[in-house]
This record gives structure tokens, C-alpha cells and sequence, in this order.
């Protein structure tokens, strides 16, 4: 029986809140879809330190980012994923800080352990937002980390519900931690529309995985040919077989 690998990144720097509680749906939904195959691990952002990229090129030179702080856990934690799913909040219509900190430094970090950002990773990655409200920025921060998806040679999946580029939802400009579980509770309609719209992508989350990994367990003597697919190819443990 095939293995995914699922990271949940929670880019809050909040111990628990809104995105906390949308990822934690998301992984329900994965879970839900595929109990037997589905591994889980969130990864908070609260209180951890990742600094900026500062262009050094240092990596280039030691094969790792020069600067050591919360950076190269997470990053490892990624490599080895075979799915990601990022949960952030709108922050200036935009990621926040820390959270792109680390995908520059990633990315940038791969270029110089792959050679070039031309081998193929084929995580599938899914993308949950929440915004105080509702034209909070949701829609620019899922194209700014499905354009990070793409750059890094993954496969961005949306929900089966709306929105269609992933999970979103507002919380009625109220600030608390436990805002859009309560509304959910409550019955509030977009609440449960984010809710289902998490458990959704999760699913599919889940579904493309195992599909990409079984194709590329079918595929594997022309991808090792290709010679772009090393990342692929490394999740995939020998002894898997296709079902």
C-alpha cells in the first residue's frame, strides 16, 4: 500500500487560531480520504525564528543556507513530503513575513542542491486562506503560493467546492482566535462553506497524490531516463506497488 506523506504548514505565528483550525480540517479531509495511506504532520510557524534571505550566495559555496535558525527543519520536512498543504492568513494582502522568508531561502537553497530549479519535486500542494473579510486579499495569497507551487516544480490542487482555487474563508472582521470555528458552529453559511471547501481540497489532496505516485511507479524507467525527476523518484520507495 502506497504512503502519502503529508505536511500541513500553518504560516500563523498564532499557537492556535483560524488557520490552525482550516488546516486541521484539510487534514481531516486527506485522513477521510484515505485512512490507510494518509501520514500527517503540521508545522506551526508559532515561535519559530526564519530570517530573510540576505543574497549571501553562501549556499552556493557550502551546499546549505549559511544562516541557521528554524529554517532548515521546516525545509527538511518539505523535501520529504510528498504533499503540502499551507494554511495562512491575509497579511497586507499578501503571505506573511516569515512564511516568505522561508520560500525564498528554499527555494533558492534546491537551485543550489539540484543544480537548477528544472527537477521535478511533483508534490502536490493545496492552499487554505483566511482574511478578516471578505475582499481581504484571500485570491492574492493563493496566486502567490500556487506560483511558488509552480516554480518548485509541484502540482497545485484546488477544491472540489467553492472558491476553486483552494479553501478560503473571512472572519467578520471579529479577531478571535476561534472566530470561524464558532461561526461554523453557529451555522454561519460561509464559515461552513470554508469548512467544506478545506475538507474538499484535503480529499482531493489526498486522491492526486496517490494517483501521481502510482503513475510514477508505472513511469518510473522514463522518468530515471528523463533525468529531471530525481526528487520524485527519491519518495519512492522500492518495495511500493501501485493499488
Amino acid at each position: 500500500m502506497q504512503k502519502v506523506r503529508l505536511l500541513g504548514i500553518c504560516g500563523s505565528p498564532r499557537k492556535t487560531g483560524n488557520s490552525r483550525y482550516l488546516l486541521e480540517c484539510a487534514v481531516a479531509g486527506a485522513k477521510a480520504a484515505a485512512p490507510e495511506s494518509v501520514q500527517s504532520e503540521i508545522y506551526s510557524f508559532a515561535g519559530k525564528k526564519i530570517g530573510p534571505c540576505v543574497s549571501c550566495y553562501r549556499c552556493a559555496k557550502i551546499g546549505d543556507c549559511a544562516t541557521r535558525d528554524d529554517f532548515q527543519e521546516l525545509r527538511d520536512k518539505w523535501v520529504a513530503a510528498d504533499a503540502i498543504i499551507y494554511s495562512v492568513p491575509v497579511y497586507h494582502i499578501g503571505i506573511p513575513g516569515q512564511l516568505k522568508c522561508f520560500i525564498d531561502r528554499l527555494g533558492r537553497t534546491l537551485y543550489i542542491r539540484y543544480g537548477d530549479l528544472a527537477h521535478k519535486n511533483l508534490k502536490t500542494v493545496g492552499i487554505v486562506v483566511q482574511g478578516g473579510d471578505i475582499f481581504a486579499g484571500q485570491e492574492q495569497v493563493m496566486y502567490t503560493l500556487i506560483n511558488h507551487a509552480l516554480l518548485m516544480k509541484c502540482v497545485p490542487v484546488g477544491a472540489d467546492t467553492s472558491p476553486y482555487l483552494g479553501a478560503a474563508g473571512w472572519t467578520r472582521d471579529d479577531s478571535g482566535k476561534d472566530s470561524l470555528r464558532r461561526l461554523h458552529d453557529e451555522g454561519e453559511p460561509d464559515a461552513q462553506i470554508a469548512v467544506a471547501a478545506a475538507e474538499s481540497l484535503g480529499k482531493r489532496i489526498a486522491q492526486m497524490t496517490l494517483l501521481t505516485k502510482s503513475g510514477g511507479l508505472v513511469c518510473r524507467e522514463m522518468l530515471v531516463k528523463d533525468g529531471t525527476y530525481g526528487p520524485f523518484l527519491s519518495r519512492l520507495a522500492p518495495g511500493e506497488e501501485v493499488g
